[in-house]
């Protein structure tokens, strides 16, 4: 079965010239087969009073160089500037294939943080406003094959504005659980060509109950008389096949049905993904455009407090994952590293993660889909609101929305996002005044709901819920001691579960009321361990940080990571929960792992303590 890995990438370095780092696809759900990197060697400048534009600096020679697509922050752009970026440029010239000819050539960036314009060849192509999405801009009226194009970049990335930066931190070194910035280009730059008429990206919808999926392919460009063909397949062969006429529908539909003899669910235990091929075909016959999907049958629903996986219940052990690493910062070093990240969750007992406080690159999706790790997908906003914590830092704005809405629709067709989270513990008393919080979290919500029928939302996780007919009810606790931590959630079998934030000021109200959903304790734990303090018991916060006391040794550790794990599995109205968090990030020591992604105590014992018990596995099975 093709995958796309299977497709062809950039051509190795010659041996004068370095590899060009992250050479994968990086579209792995929707593969064209002709695609040029654009990753390595850039030119470079920084523009601390964002005056480069006055400056000429868009027909300018740049005076430094950076690897693309790391971060100037970063160790591995060759940069490493810790300091406040307020904008930078790029500029690359690149030589559009000929074999291309015939063809548009389109400009795709995976993410640039946070406000972006482009030019190529001093005409302005695109702007877009955002850090954690990609766009795209059609090159035809500007550069053919066989042509050099010269690309300018400028991204601009306010210091403490208004803007959704996720854990990123607004002073000027790491504090607490923020982390180093982010700026300018950090996800994978590249080329494809197009014809004319050509797909979008497409939905693909699985329907369980009527084993089948239902696709829906954009197309750009004139389509009169033009059609779209899919055809669904497997180890062993063509499972389906449909066609449709591309003359009446913005995206033609199409349904591929999958006979019993034929049909296999996605699951953990069993991650099984079909291809789809997609072709658009001329009035003549001709192929103009083709391209490879994945797709996983299952079904996510809700019945009364359980979230069912393909109709039965499966308990999510979820982690909280930041996705920060030490040289690349919110860039993975490389593939590898994706991969070995969701091995090292599965490894420690977890089948998920919350995908927290950024939209992750799309290639950790794809070894989901692969390894069947269930994750819900999350924007980064961490404290937006109009209380201290939100301050002028995150406040929300319409750009949440449209933000947000690329998220989801980049990630629509990945079988492993069982959930969406659109908001992290936004703050605002509930006995305030109506204010853009409201508005911006029931328009996220109700915007979600909108482009996704097939999964549950969850309107913001922890603090302030605004949306009476969320989804999934959650909250976040951080109590250390297990007793007091079992008294907190005792509540949820009376239908009056542990709210926030009960455990800091109980007269102070948040949320609108629990109204009977799915419930789950969706950030607890977060033990600050880090072996080499051991013994350093208490509040002394200089050298790292965590939540609570930290244990006097890992024996300590296990016997409260153990208490408090139990007290959620015990719970047969819960539905799963979310322990921080998955690695250690900078001085925030409270990952089961080091921020090197190295051990620094035994996952085998972390594992054994996510084991279920039997009593309440057994209201589990589904009936038969």
């Amino acid at each position: 079965m093709a995958t796309p890995e299977s497709h062809p990438v950039t051509a190795p370095a010659t041996p004068s010239e370095p590899a060009v780092p992250r050479p994968e696809y990086p579209r792995p759900s929707f593969v064209r087969a002709d695609w040029l990197n654009l990753n390595g060697t850039w030119r470079f400048a920084r523009d601390p009073g964002d005056s480069g534009l006055e400056r000429g600096l868009v027909g300018a020679e740049l005076p430094e160089l950076i690897t693309v697509p790391f971060c100037p922050e970063s160790e591995l752009s060759g940069i490493g500037d810790t300091d406040f970026h307020h904008a930078v440029w790029y500029r690359r010239t690149v030589r559009v294939p000929g074999a291309w000819a015939g063809r548009r050539p389109v400009l795709h960036f995976g993410a640039v943080d946070h406000d972006t314009t482009v030019w190529v060849n001093g005409t302005e192509v695109v702007r877009h406003s955002g850090g954690f999405t990609p766009f795209s801009a059609d090159l035809g009226e500007v550069v053919r094959p066989g042509e050099d194009a010269v690309i300018v970049v400028r991204a601009r990335d306010s210091a403490r504005g208004p803007q959704a930066r996720g854990k990123q931190s607004t002073e000027y070194a790491n504090e607490s659980c923020l982390y180093t910035r982010t700026t300018g280009i950090w996800q994978t730059v590249w080329l494809e060509p197009v014809w004319p008429t050509h797909m979008k990206r497409p939905r693909i919808t699985p329907d369980l109950a009527g084993s089948c999926f239902h696709l829906e392919v954009p197309l750009a460009g004139p389509r009169t008389g033009h059609r779209v063909r899919a055809v669904l397949r497997d180890a062993a062969g063509e499972v389906a096949g449909a066609e449709v006429s591309a003359d009446y529908d913005l995206a033609p539909r199409l349904v591929l049905p999958v006979p019993e003899g034929r049909r296999r669910l996605w699951a953990p235990e069993d991650p099984h993904l079909y291809d789809v091929a997609l072709e658009v075909l001329a009035p003549d016959g001709t192929v103009v455009d083709a391209a490879v999907c994945t797709a996983g049958l299952r079904s996510v629903t809700l019945d009364g407090k359980r979230v069912l996986l393909n109709g039965r219940p499966v308990f999510q052990r979820l982690v909280l994952d930041q996705g920060w690493y030490p040289d690349g910062l919110m860039t993975a070093p490389d593939d590898a590293a994706l991969v070995r990240d969701i091995e090292l969750s599965l490894a420690a007992g977890f089948n998920g993660a919350r995908l927290h406080q950024k939209v992750f690159e799309e290639r950790f999706l794809h070894h989901a889909d692969r390894l069947g790790y269930l994750v819900w997908g999350e924007f980064g906003d961490w404290g937006a609101g109009t209380g201290p914590v939100g301050g002028d830092n995150q406040r929300p704005t319409a750009g949440f929305v449209a933000q947000w809405l690329e998220a989801v629709e980049r990630d629509y067709s990945h079988p492993s996002v069982v959930g969406w989270c659109p908001l992290n513990e936004t703050r605002q008393l509930l006995t305030d005044r109506p204010t853009v919080l409201d508005d911006v979290t029931r328009a996220m919500f109700l915007a979600t709901k909108a482009a996704d029928t097939s999964r549950p939302v969850l309107d913001a996780s922890g603090y302030a819920h605004r949306v009476p007919e969320t989804d999934v009810y959650d909250a976040h606790c951080y109590e250390q001691d297990p007793d007091a931590f079992r008294e907190l959630m005792a509540g949820l079998g009376k239908d009056e579960p542990f709210v926030n934030p009960r455990d800091e000021d109980p007269d102070a109200v948040w949320s609108l009321p629990y109204g009977g959903q799915p419930y789950f304790c969706s950030e607890f734990g977060g033990i600050w361990w880090n072996p080499d303090e051991a013994g350093a018991a208490g509040e002394d916060r200089g050298v790292s940080w965590g939540y609570g006391r930290r244990p006097r040794d890992e024996e300590a550790f296990h016997r409260r990571f153990t208490g408090l794990t139990g007290v959620l599995l015990d719970d047969p109205g819960m539905f799963g929960y979310c322990y921080t968090q998955l690695t250690d990030v900078f001085q925030e020591q409270n990952g089961v792992y080091r921020f090197d992604r190295s051990p620094k105590l035994d996952v085998t014992r972390v594992r054994a303590a996510q084991r279920r018990p039997a009593a309440v596995e057994e209201t589990e099975r589904p009936p038969s």
